[in-house]
């Protein structure tokens, strides 16, 4: 007998692509998991049941109003309307405050593609969509801005960090020029919530959207924010929930999952970013001074603690993800609801990156749990790969220069 063959040693796999999703955090599970061992039901039923379960349901949203920065004083209380996630949320937002076909939406070229797609549909049926121009780091250009507001502008969204470089917009600026001439603000905050701090009502803004699985939450569940004197067209129709804006039954395990975790990242909010910068800039660093010829994309801009975009010229970027994956790196080509694409960033595009340097990109995105050692291991792994594929290429001597 030859007797049962040892198993093969697991594979060391490092998770840098925190922007994508994050793990959910087992408190989170365990806040869930008491919401159905409570027994919740529909919350819009009468009986005691149904009252029971919507003092969950309101409990939970106040305490994310709390920590979003709502404002709560009837009748000028700002409104949290829960959402399937962020690309809901985006969708309603554009949809539901910019769908007048006489007034003019702005965006800017570097939004989500669940802020693009919408702004493009849009656009489709006779809206103006004006998509604002950024600098070579990714920020809107304010001037630019200045000059093109019109007064059938309805609508100006943009985001608060980008999903693909983590590069942040100057949204205070943004929402004074907005201000002045009474025009709405919508503002993508996916991936700032839960990395750094973040106050709706200090903002100014007219509206933002979130998503619970970037900050250690369920996948399925996300807010769009409106400020109290918002008029919001809805999308879904046939119910009275939340006011009517989106109807159909709130789900209640996963909106306590979303409170939870936000509680979670708040509780730890400046700790986890100083660590997370540091991680970053020691990840950029230690690459640059092994592969000189790589370029961190938006580096001079103010960016989220957490989120690399780097080109390695002369690779390309979908062989060096197969080869960084096989050895057990998990990251990105960029946003991973256009993974499935071919097609270079729109970002980088936008932000004048040649497309030879675009399509060498990838993205790098920390969390919470990414430690030290895994820094150490995942740069040692890259800078040994990207060599290796350089060599294979031809392209080694030519990308490393003179050594």
């Amino acid at each position: 007998m030859y007797g049962t063959p040892l198993a093969a040693p697991k594979m060391k796999r490092i998770y840098l692509d925190h922007n994508a999703t994050t793990p959910i955090d087992p408190e989170v599970c365990a806040a869930i998991q008491e919401c159905y061992h409570a027994g919740y039901v529909n919350p819009s039923s009468p009986h005691a049941s149904g009252r029971q379960s919507r003092r969950a349901l309101e409990n939970a949203r106040e305490r994310i109003g709390e920590l979003l920065g709502l404002r709560s004083n009837a009748p000028r209380a700002d409104h949290l309307v829960f959402t399937s996630g962020g690309t809901e949320a985006n969708n309603l937002a554009i949809f539901g405050i910019g769908h007048n076909c006489n007034a003019t939406l702005f965006v800017s070229s570097v939004e989500h593609p669940s802020i693009l797609g919408a702004a493009q549909e849009l656009e489709n049926r006779g809206v103006p969509v004006v998509r604002l121009p950024v600098d070579a780091d990714g920020v809107v250009s304010l001037d630019r801005l200045e000059s093109l507001l019109t007064p059938t502008t309805r609508l100006v969204s943009v985001m608060g960090g980008n999903n693909e470089t983590g590069v942040l917009q100057p949204l205070a600026e943004v929402v004074s020029r907005c201000e002045s001439r009474n025009i709405a603000l919508h503002s993508d905050v996916v991936q700032v919530a839960g990395k750094l701090p973040l106050n709706f009502r200090e903002l100014g803004l007219a509206a933002m959207s979130v998503s619970a699985h970037k900050f250690g939450g369920p996948v399925g569940i996300g807010a769009l924010v409106l400020r109290h004197d918002l008029n919001l067209k809805p999308l879904l129709f046939g119910g009275f929930q939340q006011a009517a804006f989106r109807p159909g039954t709130e789900p209640i395990a996963a909106i306590v999952g979303m409170c939870r975790a936000l509680e979670l990242s708040h509780a730890t909010l400046a700790c986890n970013a100083a660590r997370m910068s540091q991680l970053r800039d020691q990840f950029e660093a230690i690459l640059a001074s092994e592969l000189p010829q790589i370029k961190v994309h938006g580096s001079s801009a103010e960016r989220l603690p957490h989120t690399s975009n780097i080109a390695f010229p002369g690779l390309d970027r979908q062989a060096l993800l197969m080869a960084l994956d096989l050895a057990g790196i998990d990251c990105s080509t960029g946003s991973a609801c256009a993974s499935g694409s071919s097609e270079s960033s729109h970002v980088l595009l936008a932000m004048g990156c040649a497309k030879p340097l675009v399509n060498s990109s990838l993205r790098f995105s920390l969390g919470r749990q990414t430690t030290q050692d895994e820094i150490e291991w995942a740069t040692r792994e890259i800078i040994r790969i990207s060599r290796g594929l350089w060599s294979q290429s031809g392209s080694f001597k030519s990308a490393t220069g003179p050594r």
